[in-house]
């Protein structure tokens, strides 16, 4: 199978790999959202005064201070390292959860953290002295200063004592992301001076090559950076079997081997899938995955119709410059010419079930057409054009006119031609 078979971008969790989804998604909003629990209907008994959950205003106002305060000490047994406080806000049946969290926050050198109730809680139905209250957290990673990256997640408290305390929390249900590895996982990490790399403590002994072949993969992402500074840290998280099905919600097409997605705060979080890893190594996988995160904004990209240079992109800078000859997928480009392709670019983008082939020569051909534009052009000009197109949502032949000068028609056809020359 070739390396363009086996990419995927969910940016902002786009299955073109952008947050989330497969690599070719529309897009997506970075807002978080809650799907309510079965337990969250009111509670209609008991007070001569209640809002509409059948809770007494003053008395949930109160709870909601006492939350966030217990909250707020969490935080900071999380940001300086102290375990026992940060399990002193749970009751005994959540801390071996929480101390998971805890470790897995640690190993991945979170440095923000900021947990703040989400409206008033509500209690619980036939659970006296229950309440459940969302929950927005901010965290960074590595860096203090970075635009926190949020995530939306349901809690449950008991009351009645001196302070609440914490009962259970929900993996989030932030969309388009979902469940972040440490939410679910036990994780091991390393940091280098462009990346931070983490996996499973079964697969630890990859953490040294991994962490090499994304410093090395940074450079060259850094290049293609599109609207701002490049990422403070690319994130990459290393997957086995049972975590690719449930990190960030799992169901990718079966021909992925890695994503990119969407976390808000302008980052996104790279996956690898550890049992689909080409025969070469990770790093042309992690040029194209840190390439999205590079140049993707966390909206992910506007359309289908512009797939091709999404993916033409991320596998022209996950070439690095290699000719075009010894691309992997040229064989898949050819049969695809050749096999009844419309000759269109607008019209590349595969489904979630397409056949491997189908899929090689579909990245192939984005990158074939994005070489094309670079010899023509220069880099600088192609990525104004990518900004154009898939930050500022403008059409090609708008962009193509403001930023090269030229018809997008022509320009078009250019493309097409190269590549059935390239691939003869």
């Amino acid at each position: 199978m070739t390396l363009a078979v086996i990419l995927a971008l969910l940016a902002g969790g786009v299955p073109a790999v952008l947050t989330g989804l497969p690599r070719w998604a529309a897009d997506q909003p970075s807002a978080v959202w809650l799907a309510p629990g079965p337990d969250a209907s009111a509670d209609r008994g008991g007070s001569t005064r209640t809002g509409a959950d059948g809770a007494d205003p003053s008395v949930a106002r109160h709870l909601g201070e006492a939350l966030a305060a217990q909250l707020d000490r969490q935080a900071a047994a999380l940001l300086g390292g102290d375990r026992a406080g940060f399990l002193a806000v749970a009751d005994r049946a959540a801390r071996a959860d929480l101390g998971r969290r805890f470790a897995a926050l640690r190993a991945l050198r979170v440095t923000v953290w900021q947990a703040v109730p989400e409206g008033s809680p509500t209690p619980v139905t036939g659970r006296p002295g229950q309440w459940r209250q969302p929950v927005v957290v901010r965290y960074c990673l590595v860096v203090p200063d970075c635009a926190p990256s949020p995530v939306l997640v349901a809690t449950r408290w008991r009351s009645g004592g001196p302070a609440p305390l914490l009962l259970a929390i929900e993996e989030s249900r932030s969309a388009p992301a979902g469940v972040r590895p440490w939410e679910v996982s036990e994780l091991v990490g390393a940091v280098g001076a462009r990346t931070v790399v983490a996996t499973t403590p079964a697969l630890r002994r990859a953490l040294p090559d991994l962490l090499a072949a994304a410093e090395e993969a940074a450079t060259v992402a850094d290049r293609y950076v599109i609207g701002g500074p490049p990422p403070d840290r690319y994130r990459v998280f290393y997957a086995g079997p049972a975590e690719w099905r449930r990190w960030y919600g799992g169901g990718r097409p079966s021909w992925t081997a890695g994503y990119a997605v969407g976390v808000g705060g302008g980052h996104h979080e790279i996956v690898l899938n550890a049992d689909a890893l080409p025969a070469t190594g990770p790093g042309e996988l992690l040029r194209h995955e840190l390439t999205h995160a590079a140049s993707l904004t966390d909206r992910g990209h506007p359309s289908r119709q512009n797939w091709w240079l999404v993916e033409g992109l991320a596998e022209y800078a996950g070439a690095d410059g290699a000719p075009v000859r010894r691309y992997e997928a040229l064989d898949d480009v050819r049969r695809l010419v050749a096999g009844g392709w419309n000759g269109r670019l607008d019209a590349l983008a595969p489904t979630g079930t397409a056949p491997a082939g189908r899929v090689g020569g579909s990245y192939g051909v984005g990158y074939l057409a994005v070489h094309h534009l670079v010899d023509r052009y220069g880099e600088q000009q192609v990525l104004d054009f990518f900004r154009a197109v898939v930050h500022d949502r403008q059409s090609v032949d708008e962009a193509a006119d403001r930023v090269f000068g030229d018809d997008w028609s022509s320009l078009h056809d250019d493309c097409v031609g190269y590549v059935r020359s390239a691939s003869a």
